[in-house]
């Protein structure tokens, strides 16, 4: 298959087009620059917000003015992630793509499908004069990525509509009406440092070879946080023997399962031999228990040369119990959707920096009521232990709205091209929806996209038949949207 074949015409094109354009996280300049051209050129409305968000306008096509104007929303920037052995400038360089069977593919680089096709396909209709639609809006929104600054930073008034459909999902024939969610609680235990007594047995102990994950999409897969398995230990030891904790870490991004954590200790000589014995019998047990979930689960207990400083003993009882303590996994199930999570708790990460002790957790929910309940009571347990305790202001979720309109449309047009039933979702992760939805109240909306894998990695892959299958959907139901 060649490219110039590649179907809907139109779609890939303005694809090619937006692969030619360099577009990281935080700098956008070259897209905006882009699409307002673009706006020009085709003898469109656009505006342009603080932020850099832009919108687009089109009127409706003659006759169709009477259904509700319907905004088409994706966001522009990508994640800019290479092979080792590549030489590619993301600031610079265009996105080199090739067919490989059924998939589009990028040469050593994340490809930009999210969100570029979601872009391509805004562009295609908006170039359009031969696609029926009612009044349209395509909002096209920056820096999804690294923090949904563009979203966040949306005014009331901006935009008019009163239907968003989202382009930045990734699976075809599925159609997203919810997402959770979120925000961080970090805890800091200050401690002094402490004499190690030197005549000690010094070990450094270690979990490793979890399978980690990303801590909403995965949270639900019963995958081990090495964060706890490691403070487990740890506790078993510290009641046994008279143990000093001298270095703790563990895990890295708050929005990732931690799949690796160790320590260093030092116990009475004597019992240098108990503590391996110990640790065998601890990994029987955790491997019994998460056998299925973590196949390559692998514990570690090595000596060590004597430590000069300790953390003093009060501070680190606190910190294990508190650790203990802390929630992590799914806390509520979805009653709107079965088999949804509805709020759930991350232990991220264990760090020693500048002479205290940072934990960081994340919590999320689709109903906001539940994730502040969720944060309270990580930071509860954070402060019974004597932590300094913050909750960042997070971000909103997107409550699951079943008997929405605009999914009824969705769904009905879906059975009469396809002959099957699109599956209707909600994910535990975030999408900008919900913050939309803080600030237009009114709007009804679904997300939907073409089938994606390996995104945020070089691995990136579109599926090029899922493509046309989301292109008919889209079309058939701006024909079909209610009426104002």
């Amino acid at each position: 298959m060649e490219k110039i074949e590649l179907k809907p015409a139109s779609v890939f094109h303005y694809f090619a087009e937006i692969c030619k354009v360099p577009r990281p996280s935080k700098k956008e300049e070259k897209i905006i620059a882009y699409l307002m051209n673009f706006a020009e050129e085709q003898g469109l409305e656009a505006k342009k917000d603080e932020a850099g968000n832009i919108l687009i306008k089109k009127p409706a096509t003659p006759g169709l003015e009477n259904l509700k104007t319907v905004i088409l929303q994706s966001h522009i920037d990508m994640v800019c992630e290479k092979n080792s052995d590549s030489n590619h400038d993301f600031l610079n360089d265009p996105i080199e793509t090739y067919i490989d069977g059924e998939w589009l593919k990028a040469k050593g680089t994340t490809l930009g499908a999210d969100n570029g096709i979601g872009m391509a396909t805004q562009l295609a209709i908006l170039a359009a004069n031969d696609i029926q639609h009612g009044p349209l809006e395509c909002l096209f929104t920056v820096d999804e990525e690294t923090g949904l600054t563009g979203a966040f930073a949306l005014k009331e008034g901006f935009m008019d509509g009163h239907i968003l459909i989202n382009l930045d999902s990734e699976d075809e024939g599925e159609l997203f009406i919810g997402c959770a969610g979120g925000a961080n609680t970090t805890a800091e235990f200050a401690y002094t440092e402490i004499d190690a007594p030197q005549d000690y047995f010094f070990f450094k102990v270690a979990i490793k070879g979890l399978t980690g994950g990303h801590s909403g999409d995965d949270i639900n897969k019963n995958r081990a946080n090495a964060n706890k398995l490691l403070n487990r230990f740890l506790s078993q030891v510290a009641a046994k023997y008279d143990m000093y904790l001298c270095q703790i870490d563990g895990g890295n991004l708050h929005n990732a399962i931690p799949r690796e954590a160790s320590a260093i200790c030092a116990i009475p000589m004597k019992h240098k031999e108990d503590v391996r014995i110990d640790m065998n019998i601890y990994t029987a047990e955790i491997e019994n228990e998460f056998s299925v979930t973590e196949p390559n689960l692998r514990t570690e207990l090595g000596s060590e040369s004597p430590c000069a400083k300790a953390i003093d003993r009060d501070t680190v009882a606190r910190l294990l119990k508190s650790v203990y303590a802390v929630h992590h996994g799914v806390y509520a199930w979805s009653q709107d959707m079965p088999g949804l999570v509805e709020t759930s708790s991350n232990l991220a990460s264990i760090k020693m920096v500048d002479g205290k002790i940072k934990i960081v957790t994340s919590q999320r929910s689709s109903i906001l009521s539940s994730r502040k309940d969720m944060s309270e009571m990580v930071r509860s347990a954070f402060q019974l232990g004597g932590a300094e305790v913050k909750t960042s202001d997070g971000y909103p979720g997107w409550k699951p709205n079943p008997s929405s309109p605009i999914l009824k449309v969705a769904i009905e047009s879906y059975k009469k091209l396809f002959g099957v039933e699109p599956k209707v979702k909600a994910i535990h992760a975030g999408l900008e929806c919900g913050l939309f939805l803080e600030k237009y109240p009114h709007l009804d909306m679904f997300s939907t996209g073409p089938t994606l894998r390996g995104v945020h990695s070089p691995d990136e892959r579109m599926h090029i038949p899922a493509v046309d299958k989301f292109w008919k959907h889209l079309l058939d139901v701006l024909v079909n949207v209610p009426q104002k």
